[in-house]
């Protein structure tokens, strides 16, 4: 049997069936379930569990302490925080169980989606390309691409580019950031323009 083409700590559970793209490196007392679906080239920090039926893409980088449950997905260089929380069940109840597939709410992270420290995102919602969510903000509803959300409840503070600089439209609807990539504002969006 040939050695895997990833990297699993000894002491991370791995359950027969999960499939791990090659260079992901798995860390301490992490447990991914056996129909879990991760990507290529990610790092998946200390304590980290990735429940059946979640998709994690390519470059992906999760941080201690998080669990991604199922109905959670997430596309490609995506960061996770050191212990944000995602959930899966919108009105939980101990005494009225809702664990099947029919509870789960979807939570779609997009491409290049960065989330903070402690952060909770409450499920059935979408964080669009590139959005950026601060530490220990509590998001409840989508979050437009670029967009830089914060506070309880999370709410919009300004524009970030997907190079992680801070896009600044006080001079007009359109602005160049540290990169040289152009954005355009049109009400609440941004768009991202192809160079020239």
């Amino acid at each position: 049997m040939s050695e895997p083409s990833y990297q699993v700590h000894p002491t991370a559970v791995i359950d027969e069936g999960a499939r791990i793209g090659e260079g992901t490196r798995i860390w301490h007392f992490s447990h991914v379930m056996p129909r879990a679906v991760i990507g290529r080239n990610c790092s998946l920090g200390q304590n980290v569990f990735v429940a059946n039926d979640v998709t994690i893409g390519d470059g992906c980088k999760i941080q201690n302490n998080v669990s991604l449950y199922e109905g959670v997905i997430l596309e490609d260089h995506v960061f996770c925080g050191p212990s944000m929380v995602f959930t899966n069940v919108r009105t939980p109840r101990a005494a009225y169980p809702r664990n099947t597939r029919d509870d789960y709410l979807v939570t779609r992270v997009a491409r290049g989606v960065s989330i903070g420290a402690n952060a909770t995102i409450v499920c059935g919602v979408t964080l669009h390309e590139h959005a950026f969510i601060a530490a220990g903000a509590v998001v409840t509803k989508d979050v437009p691409a670029y967009a830089i959300v914060q506070g309880v409840p999370a709410r919009h503070a300004g524009w970030m580019s997907a190079a992680g600089h801070v896009l600044d439209f006080s001079h007009g609807d359109v602005t160049t950031d540290a990169a040289g990539d152009t954005y355009q504002r049109r009400d609440d969006t941004v768009e991202l323009l192809p160079r020239s």
